[in-house]
């Protein structure tokens, strides 16, 4: 299974009341496959708000989301938690549901051992005949997946991607020289697509391909066809907005700067705030 090189990690967009806004999820699909040019929505990641969405709610994003993208790219469900026997249970959910492969993130919280870790991505992975990514996001979760982890990892079948949100590039270094050539690692942090792809990484997993997916494809193309002095400018480019949208805590900024783009995604649920004022305002200067 290939996600392609451009994977969002879509915002959940809400009406008024904060619930879920379905003709709003369509405006946002259609926004994030036509003019964004995105190859794989992640729905219920972190970016969409997945700790303040009920289990209902993430089974009908997981869902309308197959039934809308229709094929058009493929559709990774966010299925991990801290419960290895919960996070089977809502991963063979999503499978019934026919998503296209499934984001595991680390165990949060209870900070299993490395050992833990791997017995826990492991029995998920011997429950599902879905493709999985690994979603390594340390200042999150509070615990690491050690390379030599998913370097194991990597030998199951069915586990074909990571996606490293942290600024360890010898970490991912690590894992890219160790794993098959099919296996795929992802930077996790907008700011880190060409440093990762630099180093052997394979793509991105994005908030800001919301608002520049296409720009950031062209960086992407420009550094797989050697023009690389094209994507070191296009990377100066769009480095003050990648780390620009996440000023305040995430997805507030990028659902604001949506919203500055004519496509109401609505607020975010507490205890998450929307972005007051003079936060608004930069944002609004960032998309200039």
């Amino acid at each position: 299974m290939d996600f392609g090189r451009l994977v969002t990690a879509m915002v959940t967009p809400f009406d008024e009341n904060l619930q879920i806004n379905w003709s709003r999820v369509k405006v946002l699909i259609d926004h994030l496959i036509d003019v964004q040019k995105t190859d794989s929505l992640v729905i219920c990641g972190t970016t969409g708000e997945s700790p303040t969405l009920t289990e209902a709610e993430k089974l009908q994003l997981f869902e309308f989301a197959v039934r809308y993208v229709n094929g058009r790219c493929k559709v990774i469900a966010g299925t991990g938690s801290y419960d290895t026997a919960h996070t089977i249970h809502s991963t063979l959910q999503a499978e019934k549901l026919r998503v296209d492969g499934i984001l595991l993130v680390a165990p949060y919280y209870n900070r299993p051992s490395q050992e833990g870790l791997y017995q826990h991505f492991k029995m998920v992975a011997e429950a599902t005949q879905l493709p999985i990514m690994l979603y390594n996001v340390p200042h999150r979760t509070g615990i690491t997946v050690a390379y030599e982890t998913t370097v194991r990892l990597a030998e199951i079948s069915n586990i074909v991607a990571s996606k490293e949100a942290h600024a360890d590039l010898d970490h991912m270094t690590q894992i890219i020289s160790r794993v098959p050539n099919e296996f795929k690692v992802y930077s996790g942090d907008d700011s880190l697509t060409l440093p990762v792809m630099a180093i052997g990484g394979y793509g991105i997993v994005s908030v800001a391909s919301h608002i520049i997916g296409a720009e950031m494809k062209q960086l992407i193309d420009y550094f797989l066809s050697g023009e690389n002095l094209k994507a070191a400018e296009a990377h100066a480019k769009l480095f003050p907005i990648f780390k620009g949208l996440f000023r305040v805590p995430s997805p507030a900024p990028v659902k604001h700067a949506l919203f500055l783009r004519g496509i109401d995604v609505g607020g975010v649920r507490l205890p998450l705030l929307e972005v007051n004022e003079a936060e608004g305002l930069f944002i609004q200067s960032l998309l200039r």
